[in-house]
């Protein structure tokens, strides 16, 4: 859902307590279940990018299917570390995090766990205060936006995004902030990004206004670009491995 932010800040504003209303979503983000007579996916994304020996995992979702898929993944034992960044405190610096491997993995949750409703990044509010302490406050005081072990990971090696848009909060996010607060030198060259269609528009407009946008925000970066569903992209990735 695009609007997320917007939708739930205006259910703060009706429910008058943020902590609670995190809760409550946690909660039901929890419990959720799909309908029974809902087909299961051909491909799940977390089961693929399992397979792969990644040693850092960054993803703007709650949940902790990434890391479920790395404890059951048979063809190598994994026992991955989950832990996000404490954005709404300017002063505590980032806890210092060993470096990642194949076999112990890092996922980081830039926007917060499920399982510590007080760390989401869920309304406009979060967000603003998100780029605000994560990138001007930390800065202010000498911080890099990021741990050292985060920031290794995203400046040394191809970065891989999957599953945005270009109206996408947490795109926006991920991009015009964090990666643009990066110092140029410390930049990989490549990377690529999976992006969903609006449902009005062309791939091929679709395509030209993500490179366009892209471009725009990270001119200094080599970028590539793949508009389709995630199904379809890791229908793709699979087929090439």
């Amino acid at each position: 859902m695009h609007n997320l932010p917007r939708v739930m800040h205006y259910a703060v504003t009706a429910n008058g307590d943020p902590v609670d209303l995190k809760h409550q979503v946690c909660s039901y983000l929890q419990e959720y279940a799909p309908p029974a007579d809902d087909p299961p996916p051909v491909i799940d994304p977390h089961e693929v990018l399992a397979q792969f020996p990644i040693r850092t995992f960054l993803t703007t979702n709650y949940d902790d299917f990434m890391a479920t898929a790395l404890l059951q993944e048979k063809s190598c034992r994994k026992n991955p570390t989950s832990t996000f960044p404490k954005w709404w405190d300017t002063e505590e610096e980032e806890p210092h995090l060993d470096l990642p491997t194949h076999e112990e993995p890092l996922i980081y949750h830039l926007h917060g766990r499920w399982d510590e409703p007080g760390s989401l990044v869920l309304t406009d509010d979060d967000y603003l205060t998100y780029l605000v302490n994560m990138v001007e406050a930390r800065a202010a005081n000498d911080q890099p936006p990021l741990p050292s072990t985060v920031i290794r990971a995203m400046t040394s090696h191809p970065l891989l995004f999957v599953g945005y848009s270009l109206q996408d909060w947490n795109f926006r996010v991920l991009f015009h902030g964090l990666l643009k607060a990066m110092p140029l030198i410390m930049r990989r060259r490549h990377i690529s990004v999976q992006l969903m269609p609006d449902l009005n528009e062309s791939v091929a407009d679709a395509a030209d206004r993500a490179r366009e946008y892209l471009e725009k925000y990270l001119n200094d970066w080599s970028i590539t670009i793949f508009i389709g569903t995630t199904q379809e992209f890791f229908e793709q990735l699979r087929w090439r491995m």
